[in-house]
């Protein structure tokens, strides 16, 4: 069973019936391209209303219609002739280039050409006479210039339709490249936010408890003087994160961020919380910002940590640079406890982790065999920075 024809374009319904109607017309007030012709005058109406028809199908089915209306146009030529006729054929050779497969806008150029080549020679071998290559140019206009106009219309179409898809493209990736910018900036906003404050809050949450527990007037003024100190650089801290966000950096730390200058004060904080840390630097100035910035992370959270979780014993921080790599250790006595004497939230492996793939260094974490220890085991924190990957010296 045949598929049925698909529904014609409005457009080609109008030129189906303007060419009809002009056609019509043209022949009533008597006016052919030919002077006389093998069929009489109402003849010319026939291919007149076969090319109309096939104009409903010029983007439906263009191929086949400009092979029928080849046939009606040489039909044509035994009839008196109606330019009407010719104009719409024209047109359906332009929409077989347009409209067409990719195989037969290829072709029809070239077919047209040949067939205007090969009617030029035969008229002038016929004729022998200068007005064969008139009916040559006929035939080119025809068929030929059709063609031709109907390829680079459609190159054009595709070239828009490519640069459209392109753009389109190009705006996805935009949106992509977006999207992975904020949720970079969100990470990295989350890891600050957590190092900077969980220190302090975790220090403000301990000394709380032990004024709470011990009924010692000292005890309660010293715990309430580590609280206040560790109340005011949180909230120093927090104002110096709003003030990254409120004012944009172009993607750089800023000049006030932590540096490992900075690490000697943090130790010192953290005797003040009641560790007993103490810290071995051995490492150059001048290293990399980003490399800094990281470094006083880990060992902030690893503090934080080990107030949190550690024994009784010694905290010892260790800083040293060695073939262009910064390595940040800090080991805290390690055993069995009833349970954190702060809450946490189990972030701070995780940052101190990925502060470390940032910069595409190392990072471990764990309990490790330690004789010299009063419990025989240290949980140790390392952290391998490259310092090529921090910007340069």
């Amino acid at each position: 069973m045949a598929a049925p024809l698909p529904r014609p374009h409005r457009f080609d319904v109008h030129v189906a019936l303007a060419g009809l109607l002009g056609g019509v017309l043209v022949w009533a007030f008597g006016l052919y391209s030919n002077g006389t012709g093998l069929l009489p005058g109402p003849w010319v109406l026939v291919p007149l209303a076969v090319m109309a028809g096939l104009e409903l199908l010029r983007r439906s089915r263009p191929r086949a219609a400009v092979l029928a209306g080849t046939l009606a146009l040489v039909a044509d030529q035994f009839t008196r002739g109606s330019v009407v006729t010719v104009l719409m054929y024209t047109d359906l050779m332009y929409a077989a280039a347009l409209y067409g497969s990719p195989a037969t806008a290829r072709r029809l150029p070239v077919t047209t050409g040949l067939v205007t080549v090969a009617t030029t020679i035969g008229f002038l071998a016929w004729w022998r006479t200068p007005e064969a290559l008139l009916v040559g140019f006929l035939t080119g206009i025809v068929s030929f210039g059709p063609a031709v106009t109907g390829v680079v219309v459609r190159n054009h179409r595709d070239a828009a339709d490519t640069e459209r898809l392109r753009a389109e493209q190009t705006a996805l990736l935009a949106e992509k490249d977006r999207v992975q910018a904020v949720t970079a900036e969100r990470a990295r906003m989350a890891r600050e936010l957590h190092d900077m404050v969980a220190n302090h809050l975790s220090a403000i949450a301990i000394h709380s408890t032990a004024a709470l527990s011990l009924d010692d007037p000292r005890t309660t003024r010293d715990a309430l003087a580590v609280i206040r100190e560790n109340s005011v650089d949180g909230l120093a801290e927090m104002r110096r994160l709003i003030g990254i966000l409120r004012h944009d950096g172009g993607g750089r730390e800023p000049a006030a961020a932590p540096t490992l200058d900075g690490i000697g004060a943090l130790v010192a904080g953290a005797r003040a919380n009641g560790l007993d840390a103490v810290l071995e630097a051995a490492h150059e100035d001048g290293l990399p910002a980003p490399v800094g910035l990281a470094a006083y992370r880990i060992v902030q959270e690893s503090l934080t940590n080990a107030l949190k979780h550690a024994d009784e014993g010694r905290v010892t921080v260790g800083l040293a640079q060695h073939d262009g790599v910064l390595t940040v250790w800090v080991t805290s006595p390690y055993g069995d406890r009833d349970g954190p004497r702060a809450p946490g939230s189990g972030a701070g492996l995780i940052g101190m982790r990925e502060r470390a793939a940032l910069l595409r260094g190392s990072f471990e974490a764990g309990p490790e065999e330690s004789p010299g220890s009063p419990c025989g085991t240290v949980w140790t924190v390392r952290a391998t920075l490259p310092l090529g990957q921090g910007g340069t010296r």
